[in-house]
């Protein structure tokens, strides 16, 4: 039974890693909030798993086909589509200031970040109702410490890999000049408001 848990353990790391490296919001805003504090990965990482822990009760429980509903899609779509186009239009339109300005002028701090990205994204709901589901009934027949310590490993990994972009970030920094940064944030900036774009018009396809 050990032998076989850990290999599912290893399987679920991989399937955990191909979706936190996936670049998406939330890596958007680790990279944006990392310029200024190499910890701000940890934080988001952090308000992920706030999000991410009780979304592996409900699909244990029985809920995943309520959080793949169409209805809980267009209003986690919209409202997210909302949020991100604010959060675009907020960094580029700091994207001129002195280095590390458009970073500290981005809305909540980082932990809350963290728990509104997640939160405002119905993909990540229609990933734990499929993906996520296989995930948890393969960690439940090991038992209920098979299912904590998945979870815990879950959350981990994503935590340390968003922990990572920012540190890199940070210890970066330096050696971005005005350019390089103007750059990077625009990118960001368009990143943010494409998503955006995107969940609002998917929420109602």
């Amino acid at each position: 039974m050990t032998a076989s848990f850990g290999l599912f353990l290893l399987s679920a790391i991989g399937i955990s890693l191909s979706g936190v490296m996936a670049p998406g919001p939330l890596t958007v805003a680790v990279i944006t909030k990392g310029y200024n504090d190499k910890y701000a990965g940890a934080y988001i990482g952090l308000g992920h798993g706030i999000i991410e822990l009780p979304i592996m009760a409900l699909v244990y429980f029985g809920y995943s086909n309520f959080l793949a509903s169409p209805g809980i899609k267009q209003i986690i779509g919209l409202a997210g589509g909302i949020f991100l186009l604010f959060m675009g239009f907020m960094l580029f339109r700091n994207m001129n200031k002195t280095i590390g300005k458009a970073a500290d002028n981005l809305p909540y701090s980082s932990l809350t970040t963290g728990i509104v990205l997640t939160g405002a994204n119905p993909y990540f709901f229609l990933w734990w109702a499929t993906i996520g589901f296989m995930l948890i009934f393969g960690a439940a027949e090991f038992g209920l410490m098979g299912l904590v310590v998945f979870a815990i490993v879950h959350v981990t990994t994503d935590l340390i890999w968003d922990q990572l972009i920012s540190f890199t970030v940070f210890k970066t920094r330096h050696l971005w000049t005005q350019k390089v940064q103007k750059t990077i944030f625009g990118i960001c900036s368009l990143v943010l408001v494409g998503f955006g774009i995107w969940f609002c018009v998917s929420a109602f396809s």
